[in-house]
């Protein structure tokens, strides 16, 4: 099926971003209800949704996926990407909003801004991702747009002004006043298929006035012409044109943002629509990408043209059970053909694009081509993973990758019989290929398959998929912290490995210092040797044994992080000296040096947020407090429901939702994430050192 050309500054490449449980995926489904890709709007408590596509989402009513969606409003071609809400999805919506040029924020209007909203938003901040927002749910008992407006205000930005007003409040809402044409847009029922034009309501007429005066004044500041003409002839000189053309401007700049409202299962949506194509950008609108020629190192522009060489890149990996791996691309310019080859400037090596398709969340269209400014998803690529880039042959660029932050939570998993063995490690490799925030190693001393994820969550949806997906049945062990060691003092210690032992002996000799590294800047090596003392073919098997013996621990067994080693002495012989000899002597060294430059251990820890309705305040704080978790604020968030904000030690946080919610009837729901590694207790730090020394 031939698809249908648009042109490129009518495409608009948006996510839905949003905290869990705001509407999200609903708004999506209602979109593609509306664009005419779905004969129906389906119910994600029902498991009915079109985005949800996994069993799992489709159970437990969220998102885990990313789900790319194409879909056509007013002749503009939009590729709609619908994100989980829950914080151990996080890097789904990180590595979605890279490739993104637009945002839709949906907030809950009974809650306002929410936890995991303000992560999200710190992440559109990140990539400068121009938003608009749409407040859900107002016509919901408590649902109450002008009090979410002023959460937003609060909390994320005072540049978030109404382009909508709703017209009634909670359950009888039935439309909105467009403060652009002064026109009010209703509805008889939220399920009809059109809006109605008409006047604004004679009760909302000065309410609408003062608020469009406000939107026209942040309007033109955007433009120094329309300023001027607006401050000598006022509001009214402002043509509808020149307001929208002023307010996209502003939009843009991803400092401002447009607010409307109500129910994302409607026919309100359309007018979520209009504002998408109205103002978010298309891939013109956006700079033109740079990255490194991977040959020169010398900085390479491009710009969104279909004319330019070829520059996509890889954000996404899923397993579809009929076509096998789907990586889905970004393509930032030129054009990615099925069937041509291209370079991987990653690893690179040359791949062939074999299918390319069209994604309608887990349905595909086969197509031929994908041009600059568009997402698809590519079949057939044996080597590229998230943060991968595609490129022309004959003109390489590698694009910036995606950075992931280290998963805190492991578990032990290993095989119920022989057979599962096998497919375990398809099922495993698999996974990890699709996400890079999940980590697979062998325990070396134990020789357990260990597991690591984000959260809890994150690690259970991924046991469920192996026994789902790939036939796995597999034990698992309790959650386990990612724990860490670094030093606090400077050491200086000789490593001297010598031994006879008839024939050709063994000897190296080295004197290293230990001190403490930037926080986050990891091992570094320095190689301070005068003279040849230790000859130049030594130093490098020196720093490998620093690495594995730091890798492995010095006195718990966690790997030993942000540490500067400088070799600057030692001594070789001319006969017995090898590479070995000088590694066994740099392990030695490490091990004694480690020990006596005051090593600690490191815990991560998380903040927090929790939202709770105030009678249950006293215990949560409590609660909080007896898992070493330190308040730093509480604010009201409505008349009776409360935010708390800790950080408190991923050790103790491990069923923490089950116990929330036991202890709040329900009602109370927290966010966490990683915020830091802090050092452990003197008195904790010993018990854990004991108990892995007794393993």
């Amino acid at each position: 099926m031939a698809e249908k050309r648009v042109p490129l500054q009518d495409f608009r490449n948006i996510g839905i971003i949003a905290h869990i449980d705001a509407g999200k995926t609903t708004t999506t489904e209602a979109i593609l209800y509306r664009t005419g890709l779905s004969h129906k709007i389906g119910a994600v408590h029902d498991g009915e949704t079109t985005t949800d596509w996994m069993e799992q989402e489709r159970e437990r009513g969220i998102t885990i996926t990313s789900a790319a969606v194409t879909a056509f409003w007013r002749n503009h071609k939009i590729n709609v990407i619908d994100t989980p809400g829950h914080i151990d999805f996080t890097a789904e919506v990180e590595r979605s909003l890279r490739v993104l040029d637009g945002a839709v924020t949906v907030f809950d209007g009974k809650m306002g801004v929410e936890a995991q909203t303000e992560t999200v938003w710190r992440q559109a901040n990140k990539y400068s991702v121009p938003r608009i927002c749409f407040i859900n749910k107002i016509n919901q008992t408590g649902g109450d747009f002008y009090k979410s407006l002023d959460t937003i205000h609060k909390r994320l930005s005072k540049n978030a002004l109404p382009i909508h007003l709703p017209i009634g409040f909670e359950k009888e809402i039935n439309g909105v006043v467009d403060l652009v044409d002064m026109k009010a847009y209703t509805y008889d029922d939220f399920t009809d298929h059109e809006l109605k034009v008409g006047e604004v309501p004679a009760n909302m007429l000065e309410k609408a006035k003062a608020a469009r005066s406000k939107l026209v004044e942040a309007a033109v500041e955007a433009d120094d012409d329309l300023l001027e003409k607006f401050l000598d002839k006022g509001e009214d000189a402002i043509s509808l044109e020149e307001l929208k053309y002023a307010l996209r401007k502003r939009i843009l700049g991803a400092d401002f943002y447009l607010v409307t409202g109500g129910d994302g299962r409607g026919v309100i949506v359309e007018k979520v629509l209009d504002l998408v194509v109205d103002y978010l950008p298309s891939p013109l609108d956006v700079d033109a990408i740079w990255g490194k020629n991977p040959k020169t190192g010398d900085e390479v522009e491009r710009k969104p043209s279909e004319k330019e060489p070829l520059a996509a890149l890889a954000f996404k990996i899923a397993t579809d059970p009929f076509v096998g791996k789907l990586i889905f691309v970004r393509v930032y310019s030129g054009v990615l053909k099925a069937g041509s080859y291209v370079t991987n400037t990653t690893t690179g090596e040359k791949e062939r694009i074999g299918r390319i398709v069209r994604m309608f969340a887990d349905k595909r269209e086969d197509i031929s081509e994908i041009g600059a400014g568009d997402i698809a998803a590519v079949v057939g690529l044996k080597n590229t993973y998230t943060g991968t880039t595609l490129a022309d042959t004959a003109h390489p660029i590698q694009l910036e990758s995606i950075e992931f932050a280290e998963p805190p939570v492991s578990i032990a998993v290993e095989p119920k019989t022989k057979a599962d063995q096998e497919k375990m490690g398809i099922a495993l490799n698999r996974l990890t290929e699709e996400d890079p925030t999940f980590r697979v190693h062998t325990d070396e001393e134990t020789g357990q398959t260990i597991m690591s994820g984000m959260g809890e969550l994150h690690l259970e949806i991924y046991i469920d998929r192996m026994k789902r997906e790939f036939n796995v049945e597999a034990n698992v062990g309790e959650p386990q912290v990612a724990f860490r060691e670094t030093i606090r003092g400077t050491a200086e210690a000789q490593g001297k490995h010598i031994k006879q032992s008839g024939g050709r002996g063994q000897y190296g000799d080295v004197w290293i210092r230990f001190e403490p590294n930037e926080t986050g800047k990891g091992f570094e090596f320095l190689d301070a040797i005068k003279g040849g003392v230790v000859p130049q073919e030594y130093r490098k098997p020196v720093e490998q044994g620093i690495r594995e013996t730091l890798d492995g621990g010095v006195i718990a067994g966690y790997p030993v992080v942000d540490v500067k080693a400088t070799l600057y002495d030692g001594s070789y012989h001319d006969v017995d000296s090898s590479e070995l000899a000088f590694k066994l002597a740099g392990v030695l060294a490490t091990r004694d040096g480690v020990k006596k430059a005051k090593p600690v251990l490191l815990e991560p820890v998380m903040q927090i947020e929790i939202t709770t309705p105030e009678e249950f305040m006293g215990d949560v704080i409590g609660d909080m407090n007896s898992r070493r978790g330190r308040i730093e604020s509480m604010e009201d968030l409505t008349a009776n429901t409360k935010l708390i904000k800790a950080i408190v030690p991923l050790a103790n946080m491990f069923g923490y939702t089950s116990d929330l919610r036991s202890m709040s009837q329900g009602r109370a729901a927290s966010s966490m994430e990683l915020a830091h590694y802090e050092e452990v207790p003197p008195n904790i730090a010993e018990e854990i050192i004991t108990k892995r020394a007794n393993k």
